[in-house]
């Protein structure tokens, strides 16, 4: 699935880091090399006895002579990575140099001590990674493990010229024994590969190869259940690990997750995962690999470079449903607001009565022109979900289902009984004041046109909650009776099934949860996506901006059924690198009487422009500053030249490790 991988397996950062002077980091969080810039790895290991192989060759003549100057990052597990760092010094004649890389970390290391250069300053440094005309061409070699095959690469920084490409290819074909092709870094490295007119090997597809990737790291303990599909099995329950074929739309707590085909990092059910603290992992073929252990208890460890399984003893007792998390109050609903409140005039203080996502959208509404807008939209208060629950005696019905037989330890008895709870609400009488409310605001402030309903409840978008796809959200309403209709169905997903659950697993009170509605017009996206303004794989790399993004509307992406085009932006080295492009061949698109609808996809994978995604990124460094400095996980449309954001929550970091 997406990601980092194995990817980027040669980011030097080394520009950025001299040149800024950025402090080490402690540690990684996926199994890409790391960089000697960023930190000091804490498992590479010398292929061989580094001290009695020699400090360079001027070829590499075997795959013994690879291993004698070789690094070896995760040794020993699916994500292992031998490489080796070289220079090429240009002065004519151009020589390379094979560098032994547990000697000498760094190419500029290397160059000094060898003295093949008097100085080597920060400029100068700097000149080898800009210059076209520069002295010397700083490369690794890495051993793809999965292709299988050589690659040679640079920083995905280097302002590569197909003239310095040509002349590296040149070199390192004629000094390497065996077939070595050329790994590209960024969407710049690929394109002056094509005007070389040299083949190439992409970072997709050296991660469509991949095998292994840890989602969210961690332990846990429980029945492994091998699934086809989430919505045909009704008893899961917070003590299986479930084994799927593909990502669902939605789920219900369990205690660990692996699945078996590539999705998006940021779909639901994903982010989800990281709120629970859940290991999480994708491994391909997982169903016939684990196969052995279907119904068994087992442990599932999940670490940046490798998982395991082992069968386990049954435990004596397991955890009750009450007793898996401690308890946790929610923000107390301010009942007293009744107005319907313009997006425009929220604020953060306003999140007591029209809940966080509202209360962050009206914040950014005025704080992001003329960089990117929030389209308009309008809050329903808590005070009208309260007035009408208590109408229909919501609180009394649901203790009632609560004391069925079976409800407590049978997930199908609950869910149905929810399901009863859901149509009470939604098929409820409204409230002819409220209606009226409703329909006056949609004519006067939106001109009656088409709108998202969502929910605005207190119980997602919390800094350790964040009930990610959770509540329901109907789209592209058209016309005020639909309008009022759409609101009542996400007062009634309060009780969807999996919220219900999701709930129950963090220890929040089910009588504690209020729903306010966000009304908000729709967007025609031409593109849409999900943006974290770091890296989700490691959480010190805080100049990267993770971007996944489809066509059309942006349900799909949240859904992950389909993986979705992925990238990363470094503020440091301007680079885009694509981890995947978009697996769909249809979008969703708004229908002119009220919905969605399909249709085909034609003409290249591509989404996202370079400038585009620059600007998403600068969107996104505004969007954290403007919400307190804290990490955000974006939800973003593109319309014509227009950046739109529609959601902004606090990004959950939920690894247990």
């Amino acid at each position: 699935m997406q990601s980092i991988f194995r990817l980027v397996s040669l980011q030097l950062f080394v520009v950025a880091t001299l040149l800024l002077g950025m402090p080490p980091l402690a540690s990684a969080q996926t199994a890409r090399k790391p960089s000697p810039y960023e930190y000091r790895p804490a498992n590479p290991a010398p292929a061989t006895d580094s001290a009695q192989a020699p400090a360079y060759l001027p070829r590499i003549g075997s795959r013994n002579d690879f291993m004698r100057l070789a690094r070896v990052y995760n040794p020993g597990t699916p994500l292992e990575m031998p490489h080796l760092i070289f220079t090429i010094d240009r002065r004519d004649p151009a020589r390379i140099y094979y560098i032994n890389t547990p000697r000498y970390s760094l190419h500029e290391t290397f160059v000094r001590r060898e003295r093949l250069v008097a100085q080597l300053d920060k400029a100068t440094l700097n000149a080898q990674y800009k210059d076209p005309q520069r002295r010397f061409l700083f490369g690794t070699v890495s051993w793809q493990r999965d292709l299988p095959g050589y690659t040679y690469e640079f920083w995905e920084g280097d302002q590569l010229t197909p003239a310095l490409l040509r002349q590296t290819d040149q070199l390192v074909r004629a000094s390497f024994y065996e077939a070595i092709r050329f790994k590209t870094n960024s969407t710049l490295h690929e394109q002056t590969a094509r005007t070389a007119g040299l083949p190439f090997v992409t970072q997709e597809a050296l991660l469509r190869e991949q095998r292994f990737l840890p989602l969210n790291t961690g332990t846990a303990q429980g029945r492994l259940r091998i699934i086809r599909s989430v919505e045909q099995t009704t008893d899961l329950s917070p003590q299986d690990i479930v084994v799927l074929d593909e990502v669902p739309i939605a789920l219900s707590p369990v205690a660990g997750l692996v699945t078996q085909r590539p999705s998006t990092l940021l779909s639901h059910v994903n982010l989800l995962a990281k709120g629970w603290r859940i290991p999480n992992v994708y491994v391909r073929d997982a169903q016939a690999a684990l196969r052995q252990y279907d119904r068994q208890w087992v442990e599932l460890d999940v670490s940046n470079n490798n998982y395991t399984v082992r069968p386990i003893t049954r435990p004596a007792r397991t955890p009750s449903r009450s007793a898996q998390a401690s308890a946790r109050n929610l923000p107390r609903p301010d009942l007293s607001v009744s107005t319907l409140k313009p997006l425009s005039a929220l604020r953060a203080r306003d999140s007591s009565h029209c809940g966080v996502k509202a209360a962050n959208l009206g914040t950014l509404k005025s704080a992001l022109p003329p960089t990117a807008q929030v389209p308009d939209g309008f809050c329903v208060p808590f005070s009208h979900y309260q007035a009408a629950m208590q109408q229909l005696r919501i609180s009394e019905r649901l203790s009632a289902l609560q004391q069925r037989p079976g409800f407590a330890t049978d997930a199908k008895v609950r869910r149905d009984a929810l399901t009863e709870l859901r149509a009470q609400i939604s098929n409820a009488t409204p409230d002819p004041a409220l209606v009226r409310s409703l329909q006056s605001q949609w004519r006067g402030q939106l001109h009656g046109r088409g709108v998202f309903v969502r929910s605005s409840s207190n119980s997602e978008d919390l800094p350790n909650f964040s009930g990610a796809g959770l509540y329901t959200t109907v789209p592209n309403v058209v016309g005020a009776d639909a309008l009022v209709r759409a609101v009542q169905t996400v007062w009634a997903s309060v009780y969807n099934f999996e919220a219900y659950e999701a709930r129950s697993a963090a220890g929040l009170g089910q009588d504690a949860v209020a729903m306010a509605v966000l009304v908000q017009l729709a967007a025609p996206s031409d593109s849409s996506g999900v943006m974290i303004t770091r890296d989700p794989f490691d959480a010190g790399r805080r100049h990267i901006t993770y971007i996944s993004a489809k066509r059309g509307l942006g349900i799909r992406v949240v859904e992950g059924k389909r993986q979705a085009e992925q990238v990363m932006y470094s503020t440091w080295s301007k680079a885009v690198q694509v981890l995947s492009r978009s697996a769909e061949d249809t979008q969703l698109v708004a229908n002119a009487s009220g919905g969605v609808r399909e249709v085909a996809i034609a003409g290249s994978r591509q989404v996202l422009t370079d400038g585009l995604i620059a600007r998403l990124a600068a969107v996104g460094s505004r969007t954290k500053q403007a919400l307190g400095g804290v990490e955000q996980d974006i939800e973003w449309a593109v319309v014509g030249d227009d950046i739109l954001i529609l959601q902004s929550r606090p990004y959950v970091d939920g690894s247990s490790r």
